[in-house]
């Protein structure tokens, strides 16, 4: 089976790419900006035209597009997650390969959700910022394009390559200084919040079903357990073997407070933080995961005492 994945370099298209090249049985190619990929074009200034020649010359049999925006402004959000999209589903429309598309979407094409509640496919998106409408119009392409579609819509994935700037990351990052500089507590706002975290190596193995299953539509991909930051935070502090004390800030964050060298605990130095997830789904989000398990016979096996293991290890080592 031959396999074009867009977006190898990315944070989840890098666990894509060693899952796919883990199977024998595929032939993977890799398109995107970077130089190191095998095949260079940009999604969101390339023609249809253009990436419709590279699959008729390639003949996949799956295309994979895990490429795309987290940050940025709506018109960045708009060009990275839907006009790229929306490149893929006119070229393989117009292409005689007939390939399948995986779509990687997300958990904030959903937006807030009831405390207590799982999210099933079948739920109303309404999403909170520009970019969770910048992922569901993605999807919306996807689904009213015609082709064999899935689209996998990932919960919060963690684990090794997390993003320093992320939720956790931060509060790796915090730890690490806190470590760092003897500090004997830790000062964080907003770990109430709770959400369904999936570890990226879950996640890629659920795109290799993906892409060899007949499952169209939209999938859920994530454990199907809500996790508050405040359980997250207490375990990161567990495998990081920080003895001090954890101290949640009462109101809702606007800065992550962290006593600095020098400075006691009565006169701690601030550091600007952002919320702790501002990613428009309010303070609870859990998926119902039923479709994954029946569909495409997946379920997750790693544990977020893993995935946070993982991130702290990658914290630790930093400069």
């Amino acid at each position: 089976m031959r396999v074009l994945l867009i977006g190898a370099n990315g944070y989840l298209g890098r666990y894509v790419a060693d899952r796919l090249l883990a199977d024998p049985a595929v032939q993977l190619t890799a398109l995107g900006r970077g130089d190191d990929a095998d095949v260079r074009f940009d999604l969101a200034t390339g023609s249809p035209g253009a990436l419709t020649r590279f699959l008729d010359a390639v003949h996949p049999g799956v295309v994979v597009n895990c490429a795309g925006a987290t940050r940025g402004g709506a018109r960045e959000l708009t060009r990275h997650n839907t006009v790229a999209v929306a490149t893929i589903c006119e070229s393989l429309r117009r292409s005689g390969c007939g390939a399948r598309l995986v779509q990687l979407g997300c958990a904030s094409e959903y937006g807030p959700s009831q405390p207590g509640s799982s999210t099933a496919e079948d739920a109303v998106p309404r999403p909170g910022g520009p970019y969770g409408v910048s992922k569901l119009a993605a999807t919306e392409l996807v689904l009213g394009s015609g082709l064999d579609a899935v689209v996998l819509r990932i919960f919060s994935p963690v684990g090794p390559g997390t993003p320093a700037g992320s939720p956790l990351g931060r509060l790796a990052e915090a730890m690490r200084r806190a470590m760092q500089s003897g500090d004997s507590e830790l000062k964080l706002g907003g770990l109430g919040v709770q959400r369904d975290f999936v570890d990226v190596r879950d996640v890629a193995r659920a795109v290799h079903a993906a892409s060899l299953s007949a499952a169209q539509g939209v999938v859920n991909i994530g454990t199907g357990r809500a996790v508050r930051l405040r359980e997250a935070a207490s375990v990161l502090a567990r495998v990081a073997g920080f003895g001090g004390a954890l101290h949640e800030l009462d109101s809702p964050p606007a800065r992550l407070v962290i006593p600095g060298p020098g400075n006691g605990p009565d006169h701690p130095v601030d550091r600007p933080a952002t919320y702790p997830y501002p990613d428009g789904c309010g303070t609870w989000q859990q998926a119902d995961v039923r479709t994954a398990r029946d569909r495409l016979g997946w379920r997750p096996r790693i544990g977020l005492e893993e995935s946070l293991a993982d991130i702290w290890m990658e914290a630790a080592c930093r400069i």
